[in-house]
């Protein structure tokens, strides 16, 4: 019987990059701040009118959105790293060197 390679590293580098994003937009978008977003769309005469492509609501509805998710994939990424740690307990918490390394 083959034993099966393990993802969870990788899932858990993943996860750990996505919440670094998620939580740099949270960061960088601060509600207090935020005003509608507006461009100007070309009319059929050559004028242009504003139009709202992200109202204020859209983008804090937006931001909840994100840190809900942030929250989710935070308890995964705990669940992920309760895993590895146990899967390091089962070997004894020694590195692996060398070819082994690539059966693990």
């Amino acid at each position: 019987m083959a034993k099966q390679p393990s993802y969870i590293t990788a899932e858990l580098e993943w996860a750990e990059l996505k919440l670094k994003e998620w939580r740099e937009y949270v960061d960088t978008n601060p509600i207090a701040t935020l005003k509608d977003r507006i461009e100007w769309k070309p009319t059929s005469k050559g004028g242009a009118i504003p139009m709202v492509i992200a109202s204020k609501e859209a983008q804090i509805k937006s931001i909840r959105d994100t840190m809900k998710e942030y929250l989710s994939l935070l308890d995964v990424v705990d669940k992920l790293r309760e895993k590895e740690a146990d899967k390091k307990e089962a070997r004894g918490g020694k590195v692996i060197k060398g070819k082994m390394q690539q059966l693990d």
